[in-house]
């Protein structure tokens, strides 16, 4: 998994540098991804995770990852954040509060 936000599912963008003369030179923004080590109180454990800046501050906003997985889509999610949220919620944090 390159750079791929596991949040928000950000990747790079492709476009053009464009010169005077019109010439087109492929170009890619890349987004500003971070590699964090997440404490998940329920799990007792850090879980590693690549989250972009926006992503980060969605989490801060949920109240941390397990409150953002527990109520996330599992459609959503990648595989490692599905199993992690299962566990989660095997542990007996309520997708509802």
């Amino acid at each position: 998994m390159g750079r791929i936000c596991e949040i928000t599912g950000k990747k790079k963008l492709k476009g053009h540098r464009v010169s005077h003369a019109n010439n087109k030179t492929n170009h890619f923004q890349q987004p500003n991804i971070q590699n964090r080590s997440v404490f998940i109180p329920e799990t007792n454990a850090h879980f590693k995770i690549k989250v972009s800046t926006s992503g980060i501050k969605i989490l801060n906003r949920a109240g941390g990852l397990s409150r953002y997985l527990a109520k996330a889509d599992p459609e959503t999610l990648n595989t490692r954040l599905r199993r992690l949220r299962k566990a989660i919620l095997k542990k007996g944090l309520s997708p509802f509060g």
